[in-house]
């Protein structure tokens, strides 16, 4: 499968990185464009086989996906752009930009009264190290291009093809999700200052212990409450923190920063 990426921003050169580190795509079947050449030698540094270009049109020849990776206010330049050199027969469309529905992009892509295969997509920042959690919906794909495109969104991490109600609640979880994990480590790391380790250290060990028990989780499918019982025991450490995280609002904080980050209606 060819990609095409329109956007080599933050989101786009991430998916860029993915996938030229993903067993389904070969490096050279990445292409990129951005009309700053600085953020293509980004690109270029990471992996030279990638093709990139200030051409958009360049850079959706022979794609058999064209990802969009830009500002919600350039999509419909871009689609009209665009528009005349897809082929709506072969080439998919899968946006990732933020809060552009698939409604929306059937009514900036619509042509003759047709679309192209449409999806939108939400992955986050680690993408770039195939260790996403991305979320899919689509309109006119066929089961075949469903299953396809999971296939290579799993490989950069995991994924999900869901109604398109809940992508704004993926978005929160998954995308908001990784600068909420990461205060949270930055907030372990500074209790690992204060407890005696130098601030890499703190850092090394507190990302190491997240990893870890993450994946407690991804092995065996267990709930949370059941590995923390493991190293809960009756009238000890674990249990006297866990109290007092929660007697200061732990888990009351993370679900209401979870409301508070879901999109508002227009």
């Amino acid at each position: 499968m060819k990609f095409a990426i329109i956007g080599a921003g933050n989101i786009g050169g991430a998916l860029a990185f993915g996938l030229a580190q993903s067993k389904l795509v070969r490096t050279e079947d990445i292409s990129i464009s951005n009309t700053h050449p600085e953020k293509l030698e980004r690109i270029k540094a990471f992996d030279p086989a990638i093709r990139t270009t200030t051409d958009n049109r360049e850079c959706i020849d022979g794609a058999d996906v064209v990802v969009l990776a830009m500002k919600p206010w350039k999509l419909k330049e871009a689609a009209e752009q665009l528009k005349p050199w897809l082929d709506y027969d072969r080439q998919i469309v899968a946006s990732m930009v933020g809060g552009v529905g698939l409604k929306d992009l059937q009514e900036v892509f619509e042509k003759d009264g047709k679309c192209p295969p449409l999806y939108y997509l939400i992955p986050n920042t680690a993408i770039a190290a195939r260790q996403s959690m991305t979320f899919l919906s689509s309109v006119g794909a066929t089961k075949e291009q469903d299953e396809a495109l999971l296939a290579v969104f799993k490989d950069l991490g995991d994924a999900m093809l869901v109604e398109e109600r809940l992508m704004n609640a993926g978005l929160v979880l998954a995308s908001c999700g990784i600068a909420y994990a990461l205060r949270y480590i930055r907030a372990n790391t500074q209790g690992g200052v204060l407890l005696g380790f130098t601030p890499a250290d703190a850092q090394r060990i507190v990302a190491q212990t997240m990893k870890g028990a993450a994946s407690l989780l991804s092995v065996d499918h267990s709930h949370p409450e059941a590995e923390i019982d493991k190293v809960t025991t009756p009238a000890g450490l674990t249990i006297r923190g866990l109290n007092a995280m929660e007697r200061n609002g732990f888990t009351t904080a993370i679900i209401e920063g979870l409301m508070a980050s879901i999109p508002q209606s227009k």
